[in-house]
């Protein structure tokens, strides 16, 4: 046997046998528990009947030669009832045939003696192929240990059916827990119902549940199906389960126990077969001490826990988190941000009562307020900038998150980069001839003349230009010219000149620089935006 035959399962799963042939169903069964399948034999209608309606759908169906069975019969409930398990053929030909016609192309055909290799290709339970079928499957967020623990026990409890109670702190995540509880598991193809059970009132949470008939109470102007029933073969969540009350604790239990409820206003049985998942931000034993909760239910829920950690626990997923967020905000059409290291910082030191949830409902109104941009301290609301931390942390509130405008300026794509370089010397190259246009026109000197002699070394128009309109020593003012001049580019020129000097004699540092303007810093940075220097600029609080 190969070792990707040899390692064929997830875990030990359930294959049903249905032959009254005792001496072969035994053969399948050795060959199925080579595969790390656990096999159930059955020869009997009855027991068949029983195996479809009960919870946990078995990994597949080997079907051998049975007698007196209902084909037709056999055929819908496994239409109805297990709808995604493949089924396999290996008795007689008029059984297979009569199977295929009961149940169509989902038949396959196998002889035996079976041969492993083809046997786990037929029944899809290799571990490869169950990695392919859960492979998106969106599981809760970060890298911290935590997280970690957690989805190796969603991977864990997904390919059973077992009842999960998950744990924690309200916008923690519990309902992604279930989902990916849900789709990693053989139900992801049947419906995920969730159901907040603190949402819905006590009198009405038994309606919304099982269903109800036509003229079951006042207001009933239709029967209707319950979450039960919409959930059939699927996962039904309940969340908030601690805020169910005690009279509708009793019927859940009896639900659960049985798999058996019925509508409000008929007592007609009805056999279900859901996953129950349950979660809640209560403390269900010290509920359970006050006489709030049913022990019962409680361990009747409590087969799996899951623990879902507060974010404040794992503030190492801070910036994963910030980046997912951030993503789907701009996939919704809000702009993209980014946070500061600083922001990052104040984020690690904060609390998050709120958790997740609290967390994905700041970067949104962040996004809406500080659009395609950095975020710094002084945009965030002052919650989350409290000043003993501030101080504690040795931060400034007025940080604008320059470091970061100018890493992510540097950034920007190179063929972007030249593109709009190539647009700007033309514009100016245009400029700047209009300007020795007017100067030699101002000056007499017929264009020609500022042709190189013999010898000379070409000028370029730059140079042509400083020659044409430089200062003599000892002037403070250019001199107007007879023609005028734009007076806002010629202030909007030494304005930025200016800062230009400031910028070399400091090395670059901006705080420096803004001493020697006699600027503001925040004010010197927003002129570095308005110039569009920002590249110049070395990020410095000294």
């Amino acid at each position: 046997m190969s070792e990707a035959t040899r390692t064929t399962t997830l875990a030990v799963q359930r294959a049903v046998i249905y032959d009254c042939d005792a001496g072969r169903a035994a053969q399948v069964a050795a060959v199925l528990r080579s595969l790390r399948v656990e096999p159930l034999p059955i020869d009997h209608s009855a027991l068949m009947r029983a195996v479809i309606q009960a919870p946990g759908a078995p990994v597949a169906l080997l079907v051998g030669d049975v007698d007196e069975c209902d084909w037709m019969e056999l055929g819908i409930a496994l239409r109805e009832q297990l709808s995604d398990v493949p089924v396999l053929a290996y008795g007689s030909d008029a059984s297979a045939r009569q199977l295929a016609a009961a149940l169509g192309a989902r038949v396959r055909r196998q002889t035996l003696p079976f041969q492993q290799a083809e046997l786990a290709a037929a029944l899809r339970v290799s571990a490869q192929a169950a990695r392919e079928e859960t492979c998106n499957v969106e599981m809760p967020s970060g890298s911290s240990s935590a997280i970690r623990e957690v989805t190796h026990l969603i991977r864990q409890v997904a390919v059973h059916d077992s009842s999960v109670l998950i744990l924690g702190e309200s916008g923690t995540g519990k309902e992604v827990a279930a989902r990916a509880i849900h789709q990693a598991s053989p139900r992801r193809q049947r419906p995920f119902v969730a159901v907040n059970c603190g949402a819905i009132p006590a009198e009405l949470l038994e309606s919304e549940l099982f269903g109800h008939e036509k003229g079951a109470f006042t207001g009933a102007v239709a029967a209707r199906k319950g979450r039960f029933e919409i959930a059939e073969g699927g996962t039904l969540f309940l969340d908030e389960i601690g805020d169910m009350s005690l009279p509708m604790q009793v019927k859940l239990l009896r639900v659960l126990q049985e798999r058996v409820f019925e509508r409000v206003g008929n007592h007609t049985p009805i056999r279900c077969n859901v996953r129950i998942i349950a979660a809640t931000h209560r403390n269900l034993e010290e509920a359970i001490a006050r006489g709030n909760f049913r022990e019962d239910l409680f361990y009747r829920l409590n087969v799996f826990p899951i623990e879902m950690p507060a974010l404040r626990e794992r503030s190492e997923d801070l910036p994963l988190l910030v980046g997912e967020f951030a993503r789907r905000n701009q996939a919704a059409g809000r702009g993209r941000i980014e946070l500061s290291r600083s922001v990052l910082t104040m984020m690690a030191h904060y609390s998050w009562p709120g958790n997740v949830r609290e967390l994905g409902n700041l970067i949104e109104r962040l996004s809406i307020l500080c659009p395609n941009r950095v975020v710094g301290i002084a945009d965030l609301p002052p919650k989350y900038r409290p000043e003993e931390l501030l101080v504690a942390l040795g931060l400034d509130c007025a940080d604008s998150g320059l470091d970061e405008i100018c890493a992510q300026a540097r950034q920007v794509d190179q063929a972007r980069q030249v593109d709009q370089a190539r647009q700007v010397d033309q514009a100016r190259q245009v400029d700047q001839a209009r300007q020795i246009d007017r100067a030699c026109a101002t000056s007499g000197v017929v264009p020609e003349r500022l042709a190189p002699l013999e010898g000379e070394e070409e000028m370029d128009e730059r140079e042509v230009l400083s020659l044409l309109t430089q200062v003599p020593a000892g002037h403070a003012v250019v001199e107007l010219p007879p023609e005028g001049l734009d007076l806002r580019d010629h202030l909007y020129t030494i304005e930025r000149d200016l800062i230009q000097q400031a910028l070399s004699r400091t090395g670059g540092t901006v705080a420096h620089a803004a001493r020697l303007l006699k600027l503001r810093r925040t004010t010197l940075v927003e002129k570095l935006r308005k110039f569009q220097m920002l590249n110049e600029a070395v990020v410095s609080e000294a």
